[in-house]
């Protein structure tokens, strides 16, 4: 039994440095070390991740993040010009572009500590696991253990700045509204639609949609954090970091 044990050590001793080589980890360090360099790869990302989000233009001028019209309304722009109301339509859709991605990089802040609480939580099977898993295999960790609460913490925040005035009395989501309505008005009265109702859409939750692409945007900047603390030695800022991480 004792030398079942031995050998069963010995494996997974050997399972463990042979995965710490694969990844640039250093395969000289215990495994609480490595989990601790996880750990603080995990930190480091999400914090950059969120705070290059949490500014102005963080979603907005950030084409991997940025955040356009619901596919269910895009038909609009597909039919404007047919429907002769692209000059009165078209700006409301930029500024209609422009709010929705305020309102995302207006709720980034609220993951830092949905991240700080999953990060502390993680344990030595966790980190063995993600040790053994891709080169994102933290973020599908730190993606599976913090969805649903940072959906709610995103989505009245990201409701609350849809709603909330930024031009004047106008808000993302009265021109969304305004948008829709205009189409669909449109839509109705144009005569080679039979019955009116061939382009008409059904408004889809835009607070919904958008809460749902800014949580999306948030894991491909951690998982990018990842990537990079992994492969490149500029990125480990951090003491644990440069130990751990040796390629």
């Amino acid at each position: 039994m004792i030398k079942k044990l031995s050998l069963l050590f010995l494996v997974a001793g050997s399972i463990f440095m042979t995965s710490c080589e694969d990844l640039g980890i250093d395969p000289s360090l215990s495994q609480d070390e490595v989990v601790q360099g996880l750990k603080e790869a995990l930190r480091v990302g999400t914090d950059t991740s969120v705070t290059m989000l949490n500014k102005t233009d963080g979603y907005f001028k950030d084409q991997a993040v940025k955040i356009l019209l619901p596919p269910e309304i895009l038909m609009i722009q597909n039919n404007l010009n047919a429907l002769g109301i692209s000059a009165v339509t078209q700006p409301l859709i930029d500024q209609l572009v422009l709010k929705i991605n305020r309102s995302a990089e207006d709720a980034a802040s609220e993951a830092k500590p949905i991240f700080v609480n999953a990060i502390t939580n993680m344990t030595i099977t966790d980190g063995l696991s993600i040790l053994n898993g891709s080169d994102t295999s933290a973020t599908s960790y730190l993606r599976s253990n913090t969805y649903s609460d940072l959906k709610g913490l995103f989505a009245p925040k990201i409701d609350n700045s849809l709603n909330k005035p930024l031009v004047g009395s106008v808000s993302a989501a009265s021109t969304y509204e305004q948008i829709v309505d205009k189409y669909n008005t449109a839509a109705k009265l144009y005569n080679q639609i039979p019955g009116g109702t061939k382009y008409t859409i059904i408004n889809p939750s835009l607070s919904d949609y958008v809460t749902g692409k800014a949580l999306t945007g948030l894991f491909i900047k951690v998982a990018d954090e990842e990537k990079a603390i992994r492969t490149d030695p500029v990125a480990r800022v951090t003491d644990i970091l440069k130990k751990v991480f040796t390629k």
